[in-house]
C-alpha cells in the first residue's frame, strides 16, 4: 500500500502506528529501500523473514536514529566508538557484539548484530518517532535486486513511504570487533584507511 498522505509528518505518524502494531513498513534510506519492523518484537521480526522468504538463522541488521540506541543494543568498545563517531550516520553497517535485548533470530546465533544509522532524514525521523530500533534489510525477496525505487519493492508490506529514486550503492559492512570488512560498498577507501591507522 503506497502512501497518499500529503505531508511527511502524517506519513511518519501512520508508519509509526503500523510499526507499533508489529506491522511492516518500507522506508527510504541513503542506499536502498529498507523493510522496517519493530526490532524488539519477535512477532514483527518473524514477519520480516516471511515477507522476504528469508531463511531463519540468516542475520538481519537493525537501524537506529542515534548513538544511544547503538549502546542500548550492542557492546561498544573504544575503537568502535571512534569509528561510529567518524562514519555514522552514513552508508555503513557496523557489526558489533549483541546484547540479549534483541530477538535471537536477528543475530542468527552469531553473537553479533549489524547496525545501520542511516544518513537520511525520513529514515531518521521514522526511527526517532518510533523511539526504538527497526529492522534494516532491503525491501526485496531474498536473492532479488535491492530496490532503488518504490516500484521495485517486491515484498508484502503494510505501508510504503515513497522517497523517490535512491542512490542504490550498498552500505559497507564492517565488523568492528574483528576490524574486517565483510562487504565492500560505500566509503570503502576511507573505512580501510581508518582501520589501517587505528590498529
Amino acid at each position: 500500500m503506497t502512501d497518499i498522505l500529503p505531508t511527511e509528518e502524517e506519513r511518519i505518524e501512520k508508519a509509526v502506528k503500523i510499526l507499533s502494531r508489529d506491522g511492516l513498513v518500507v522506508y527510504p534510506t541513503e542506499t536502498v529501500y529498507g523493510l522496517g519492523a519493530d526490532a524488539l518484537s519477535e512477532t514483527a521480526v518473524y514477519k520480516v523473514y516471511e515477507a522476504k522468504n528469508r531463511l531463519l538463522g540468516k542475520p538481519i541488521s537493525v537501524a537506529v536514529s542515534d548513538i544511544e540506541m547503538i549502546f542500548g543494543i550492542a557492546h561498544v568498545d573504544k575503537f568502535a566508538e571512534q569509528f561510529i563517531e567518524k562514519f555514522l550516520p552514513g552508508p555503513v553497517t557496523v557489526v558489533l557484539p549483541v546484547k540479549n535485548i534483541l530477538p535471537s533470530d536477528l543475530s542468527g546465533g552469531t553473537g553479533t548484530i549489524g547496525i545501520r544509522y542511516p544518513d537520511h532524514s525520513t529514515a531518521l525521523k521514522l526511527i526517532s518517532e518510533f523511539d526504538s530500533p527497526i529492522t534494516s534489510t532491503s525491501a526485496n525477496i531474498s536473492g532479488q535486486i535491492s530496490p532503488v525505487t518504490a516500484g521495485q519493492v517486491d515484498v508484502q508490506c503494510d505501508y510504503l513511504i515513497d522517497g523517490g529514486k535512491l542512490p542504490g550503492v550498498p552500505s559497507t559492512v564492517i565488523n568492528l570487533e574483528t576490524k574486517r570488512v565483510e562487504r565492500a560498498g560505500a566509503m570503502i577507501e576511507e573505512i580501510v584507511e581508518f582501520i589501517k591507522t587505528h590498529k
